[in-house]
Parts: C-alpha cells; sequence; structure tokens
C-alpha cells in the first residue's frame, strides 16, 4: 500500500487518481470528514466523474448524524486495504487526517475508552480549573496542551486518571515505538500558493451551493459538527454575520488548520517529502513520485 498525504488544498486528489491510474490502484480515502454523507461540497469531496476514473474507497458512507473515530476508522479500512492487495491491486491511501493515517502505519496508542461520569464532571469546570488539575496529575503535558482547547484537555485528564499514567508518558511510548515498514509521500507547497488555493476553494464552495448543502444539514454528531465551514456558514443562514464575513471566516479557519497539518505531518517519519510548485500538473508530480519509488507500480 501507499501512503499519499498532505495539508488541505495542496491537490491530493488529482495526484492520487493519476497514480492510480498508472499503478494499477485504488483510492482508498483519510480524511475524517470526507466519510460522511450529505458535506460534499463543505468537505471538499471527491467529484463523481473524479470517483468515475477509478475506485475509490470509503468515502460518503457515514450519516453526520453517527460518531466515527480513527479506531472504527482504522478497523474498516483495513479490511478495504486486505480486499484490494487480494485483487492484486495497490491501495492508494489519502488525504490528511494525520492520526487516521497514523492509526494504519503505527496503530493507535493503548489508552482507556472514554468514561461519562468523568467527562460530566469535567464539563463543571471552568477551563483554568481543568488546566490547574491537569498540571498536578500530569505537568508535561499540562505545559504543551493547548489551553484553550477544553476537549484535549478533559481526554488528558481522562487517559491520566483512568490509566493511572500521565497522559504524556503513554503518548512518548506510542512515539518510540519501533517504526513500522511503510512507503509514502506527504505533498507540499510554498505557503502563499497554499492559501491561494485554500482562498479559490472557498469562493467556489459558495459558488457550488453550500448554504443549500448546510441547510439540509438538520443534525451533526459531534463529529461530523466539526468540519471547518459548518459553523461559519450556519452563522449566515441565521443572519447573524453577512456572506463575505462568512467567507473570510472560512479561509482564516481553513489556513490554520492546514497549518496544523503541516505540523503534523513535519513530525512523521517514514515518508518523502514533495514540494509541489504553483500550476504543477498532477502527472509532472506523479512523475516524481515514481522516481522516488521506482518499484511501486511493480509492488502489487
Amino acid at each position: 500500500m501507499f501512503f499519499l498525504a498532505g495539508p488541505t488544498g495542496c491537490g491530493k486528489t488529482s495526484v492520487a487518481i493519476e497514480l492510480a491510474k498508472q499503478c494499477r490502484g485504488e483510492i482508498v480515502n483519510a480524511d475524517a470528514f470526507q466519510v460522511y454523507r450529505g458535506m460534499d461540497t463543505l468537505v471538499a469531496m471527491p467529484s463523481s466523474e473524479e470517483r468515475e476514473q477509478v475506485p475509490h474507497h470509503l468515502y460518503a458512507f457515514i450519516p453526520p448524524v453517527e460518531n466515527f473515530d480513527a479506531a472504527q476508522y482504522a478497523e474498516c479500512t483495513r479490511a478495504v486495504i486486505e480486499n484490494i492487495i487480494s485483487r492484486n491491486r495497490l491501495p492508494v491511501i489519502t488525504g490528511g487526517s494525520g492520526l487516521y493515517i497514523k492509526a494504519l502505519t503505527h496503530g493507535l496508542s493503548p489508552t482507556p475508552p472514554g468514561d461519562d461520569a468523568l467527562r460530566e464532571e469535567c464539563e463543571l469546570l471552568s477551563l483554568d480549573d481543568l488546566m490547574q488539575w491537569l498540571g498536578a496529575v500530569d505537568p508535561e503535558a499540562a505545559a504543551t496542551i493547548n489551553s484553550q482547547n477544553r476537549r484535549y484537555i478533559t481526554r488528558a485528564l481522562e487517559i491520566t486518571l483512568l490509566s493511572g499514567r500521565p497522559s504524556s508518558n503513554l503518548k512518548k511510548d506510542w512515539e518510540l515505538a519501533p517504526q513500522p515498514d511503510f512507503h509514502g509521500v506527504i505533498l507540499s507547497r510554498q505557503r502563499d500558493d497554499l492559501y491561494q488555493r485554500i482562498n479559490q476553494r472557498t469562493l467556489e464552495m459558495f459558488d457550488q451551493g453550500i448554504v443549500d448543502e448546510i441547510k439540509k444539514l438538520t443534525q451533526c454528531s459531534s463529529t461530523s459538527e466539526k468540519a471547518i465551514g459548518l459553523r461559519e456558514i450556519r452563522h449566515l443562514i441565521d443572519g447573524n454575520q453577512s456572506a463575505e464575513e462568512t467567507v473570510s471566516a472560512i479561509q482564516q479557519a481553513t489556513r490554520r488548520f492546514s497549518k496544523r497539518q503541516s505540523t503534523w505531518f513535519r513530525r512523521e517519519k517514514g515518508f518523502q517529502t514533495i514540494c509541489v510548485e504553483a500550476d504543477e500538473q498532477a502527472s509532472s508530480i506523479v512523475e516524481n513520485i515514481l522516481t522516488t519509488f521506482p518499484n511501486l507500480c511493480s509492488t502489487i
């Protein structure tokens, strides 16, 4: 199997299709939001025309009212990958969700499941109180965690209290585990080029009817609710901000997200980074990939 990763807007879709065409491949989704139905425009789902060019798997197969996480993703994806390999075809796993990809390359950290009672207790506390609690039981995690992200803080507390070990220690054990053998690339673009593509794609979302799409999403799960642009467009629908403000807010949120993705992927070992030039064609990028991995098409 082969991994094609990178931040949102870097051009993974067209490259994955071209690579799959040349290497008898089938594309497997590794985007946490493209698993959901009814959100095609919002999450930049590959178009029906693109999906007809080569087989695509695990796109738009979960209703937006359901939660879905990396553990569930890894379980169903491994079965899909095994099936593709059994037919002597190349699985091309592509997306920008780093944790989903790492669930396949490294497995998931052995952390305890969520505890409803503990989460309810945490919900009653302020962010400052949560941070003080985390600092008392896991100072290292408290020093590095996003102190404004209640979900991250609560989960770190949950892992520490339920496992009996600091969450930071468990994370280290996971990161220091022996590196598995896999092949993959991370697509990278110059920041100005990437941001311009993100800004343009946001404008295209509105031309493609994103507002009407969101109006039809009457109920979302706690995971699908996190899709970038959903909250902003609901503000527009409710009359709380203008169209121009909504576009700007989504562009900014997406740029910030792409920066976090790039930071994640820079820390990952085992991937080759390929720098993509502005306006470079997918065929040229695939040629670069096949030069880096000359035996890729013969591994099937």
